[in-house]
């Protein structure tokens, strides 16, 4: 799910509507861009964008839709899963099972109006849990991946788009679909809306 909206990393935002610093990734990006000795035109071309565009990814002033995060995470040879900040372990003996929810890791995508949360303990499994919140005024653009997908609108109104098809879906209603079939959210209204998804394979 590519959200687009916010335009600033200024305006990024974490699950309670307040600014999260820490969850912006251009800076995760030219880190391990500069760790792994690759210039940003090495970068950008392989990943087909411009050099302009990922430098201000990196300065977190331009928006990062998932789409193409993937493609710089395949250039970089990384995960997505890998720009997930990370919450506090928990005891070792529960951290394979239990996610406390002082524990989660979160990621935010800049400029996109969006905040993940993992739920899942782990991503080496065959699904992921997430719950994603999406801000006033985001609007995703269609995108496609390997898998299946469903969720459940924990609240807020979220329109959903699978294929040709539009849905309004309000607190309480589900969904489930193939996640190659190309599909967009939005938050039309003045609340964050929340909600749970599912995810398999895992994503990130």
């Amino acid at each position: 799910m590519a959200i687009r909206a916010l335009h600033t990393a200024e305006q990024a935002t974490s699950g309670d509507g307040q600014f999260d610093a820490e969850a912006v990734i251009g800076g995760q990006l030219r880190e391990l861009r500069k760790a792994k000795g690759m210039t940003l035109h090495e970068v950008a071309t392989s990943a087909g964008i411009s050099v302009s565009y990922l430098s201000q990814i990196e300065r977190n002033v331009s928006r990062l839709p998932i789409g193409v995060l993937k493609k710089i995470s395949d250039v970089l040879g990384v995960h997505m899963n890998w720009f997930f900040r990370s919450g506090a372990q928990g005891p070792a003996d529960e951290r394979d099972v239990i996610v406390r929810a002082s524990n989660r890791r979160k990621l935010s995508f800049t400029g996109l109006g969006i905040t993940e949360e993992l739920l899942s303990p782990n991503l080496s499994g065959p699904l992921e849990l997430l719950i994603s919140t999406i801000h006033p005024g985001a609007d995703s653009e269609f995108y496609a991946h390997d898998g299946h997908e469903a969720g459940l609108v924990m609240n807020g109104v979220l329109d959903l788009w699978v294929g040709e098809q539009h849905f309004c879906l309000r607190a309480g209603d589900s969904f489930a679909f193939a996640s190659n079939e190309p599909h967009r959210c939005a938050n039309a209204g003045a609340k964050p809306v929340k909600v749970l998804w599912v995810i398999t394979p895992p994503h990130y």
